[in-house]
């Protein structure tokens, strides 16, 4: 593995091989970046099997698309968007995005102060909100994607999206004020 990290040390040379389908690079790509990208995957897609699918599909697709990546920006980052955009996919065409619009305004949540928690319960607090806002709360919080970004991707208003975002966060406080009123016996 030592002679193959040489060969592509770089996002650049990486990116090179792939383009020229070099299967060295391809294994080395996959290797690389297949469990963080399934770990992207079960973000959006609870059932462990049905985002491996998804990350499966997303590397498919990157290998098959690298001719379309021009060089400017970072090859990681725009690999990541190709395995977000697939798992957005399936859940569109699984019909489990349901975003609700509404017409109230956009509010932060006041956050508080709370105790240590670790970062499975808070994955799993993340995992347990409804599918719409969980799909917000990931884009925003996780990817960095701005609120205009999500309302193309999930084609819904800015709105929608920071409304979605409040309550997931309000959601998310609560459960962590819950966790941290049974840890502590308060």
């Amino acid at each position: 593995m030592a002679k193959i990290l040489q060969l592509f040390g770089t996002e650049y040379q990486l990116a090179k091989a792939l383009i020229k389908r070099n299967e060295k690079a391809q294994r080395y790509f996959y290797e690389r970046y297949s469990g963080k990208f399934l770990g992207i995957c079960c973000r959006y897609i609870n059932d462990r099997m049905e985002a491996e699918d998804v990350m499966v599909e997303s590397m498919m697709k990157i290998f098959e698309k690298v001719d379309q990546f021009n060089f400017s920006g970072s090859f990681e980052g725009w690999t990541k968007r190709i395995v977000v955009n697939e798992a957005l996919m399936f859940l569109r065409k699984k019909k489990n995005i349901n975003v609700e619009f509404d017409n109230q305004d956009y509010v932060e949540p006041e956050v508080q102060e709370s105790g240590s928690l670790e970062a499975g319960d808070l994955l799993e607090m993340v995992n347990s909100l409804p599918d719409g806002y969980k799909t917000v709360f990931n884009l925003y919080a996780i990817e960095g994607y701005s609120h205009t970004e999500i309302a193309q991707l999930l084609q819904i208003s800015e709105g929608t999206s920071k409304s979605q975002l409040s309550r997931a966060r309000a959601i998310l406080q609560q459960k962590v004020t819950q966790n941290n009123a049974i840890k502590y016996n308060l």
